[in-house]
């Protein structure tokens, strides 16, 4: 396979998988050249997975698609096969462990990896798989979230604007690459009305559990940390984490509406007694 074209191939197996993880067999990369495969894992684009619970049985040359058989030989060792039952001469076809041996790269290693290489603070939890949020990235007059969709292909959407994945992303010799300047270049061009939305409320809790995360790890000047990663004053930061939620606000409104009753309730009874 040409190495120009083990990028794009990557990125639609990732795309096609719908947000779970695309899986390349030992015998397909075998294929790819040896000094990008090794730069791939390398940048943890591609990890092990689970073996391959079926392979293309290798007993003749019809190459059925077959589920693996696992037994334990006298010597403790374990044995993998296939058991035949379409051929007579055919049996138990065994079956190499490196055939059985398989990689993974999903939305969330890519979203890593495209994270580190911009210098963005990602997430340590994502509730939407075909929805991740690589964070806040600076521009020279903006600032704005970098968010990861899984679609018909993947695309980063920022400040209004949407780029597929494939077009800011380049393979070298060094191995992947981001275009930083196209994306800072859309943070500080933002589309007026558009692009990915927080509510008040996501971003509160979002920022309550990242100033979380700085305690436990002991981080003193936590709020400050905070501010410089989201590019807002340390006032604003505590701004934002004191507000109540709205439906706190309403549950407090509707406690004062209550015993407002209560109280005037309680007055018309005390003035109705002899």
């Amino acid at each position: 396979m040409n190495p120009d074209d083990i990028l794009p191939t990557l990125l639609d197996r990732v795309a096609a998988a719908g947000g779970g993880a695309a899986y390349f067999s030992a015998q397909e990369l075998a294929v790819w050249p040896a000094s990008t495969l090794a730069r791939m894992k390398e940048m943890e684009l591609l990890v092990p997975s689970t073996p391959a619970a079926s392979v293309v049985c290798p007993g003749c040359e019809e190459e059925c698609a077959m589920p693996v058989e696992m037994a334990t030989t006298a010597a403790g060792t374990l044995r993998f096969f296939v058991v035949c039952d379409r051929r007579e001469d055919t049996a138990h076809v065994p079956v190499p462990r490196v055939q059985l041996e398989q990689w993974q790269c999903s939305p969330r290693l890519l979203a890593d990896g495209v994270a580190k290489l911009v210098g963005l603070r990602r997430s340590l939890s994502d509730d939407d798989p075909r929805r991740l949020d690589l964070g806040v990235l600076k521009g020279t007059q903006a600032s704005a979230h970098v968010v990861l969709h899984v679609e018909s292909a993947l695309s980063l959407h920022l400040a209004g604007h949407v780029l597929p994945l494939s077009d800011v992303l380049v393979w070298t010799d060094k191995g992947m690459t981001v275009e930083r300047r196209a994306l800072v270049r859309c943070v500080d061009n933002a589309v007026a009305g558009a692009g990915a939305k927080e509510s008040a409320e996501k971003r509160r809790e979002r920022l309550g559990a990242r100033r979380k995360e700085l305690i436990a790890s002991g981080v003193h000047n936590f709020n400050e940390v905070l501010a410089q990663e989201e590019g807002l004053t340390t006032t604003r930061i505590k701004q934002i984490l004191k507000t109540k939620p709205q439906k706190q606000l309403a549950d407090a409104k509707d406690s004062v509406s209550l015993l407002g009753q209560l109280q005037r309730a309680s007055s018309g009874e005390v003035n109705r007694q002899p």
